[in-house]
């Protein structure tokens, strides 16, 4: 990332970022906040002049590739772009820990960004403070890992 934006054209993308989350991480025998790679081995960038971008990452010496088709570049679709806007800010594209109770087997998260989304957890880990969530992205569904603090079990 950092050497796409000193060597890419500032003008060829609007943002440039690898998203994240907060997850909790026991260092030292202290819970800290830290952050983790959303999708490693991804950097997303936002454009408008997709040739152009093209043409400059050819330039980054480092190893990049395009999501193509057949050498046809394939953008990212209206609902993996709303996803990544729902659960992350422009400022940082971090996913904030959420925080929620479990009734029976009903997970409810009462605040956060998996607020309204409490659908998409497929499996929480409450020792390592982790949900995983099955979504669609990249034309294939992924289970993603995001932080969440389960407070109280009824």
């Amino acid at each position: 990332m950092s050497l796409i934006k000193k060597i890419v054209d500032s003008t060829a993308y609007e943002e440039c970022f690898i998203p994240q989350y907060e997850a909790m991480k026991k260092l030292k025998g202290q819970w800290r906040k830290c952050t983790e790679i959303l999708f490693p081995g991804y950097l997303f960038l936002v454009t408008n002049h997709t040739n152009r971008l093209a043409q400059e990452l050819h330039n980054v010496p480092a190893f990049t590739k395009l999501l193509s088709n057949g050498g046809q570049f394939i953008p990212l679709n209206a609902d993996e772009i709303a996803w990544i806007s729902a659960f992350t800010r422009r400022e940082s594209r971090i996913i904030e820990m959420s925080e929620g109770i479990i009734e029976g087997d009903k997970v409810i998260i009462l605040k956060g960004p998996l607020t309204s989304h409490s659908g998409l957890i497929r499996k929480i880990d409450r020792h390592k403070r982790i949900a995983y969530l099955d979504i669609g992205m990249f034309g294939r569904t992924m289970t993603v890992k995001v932080g969440v603090e389960i407070v109280r079990k009824r």
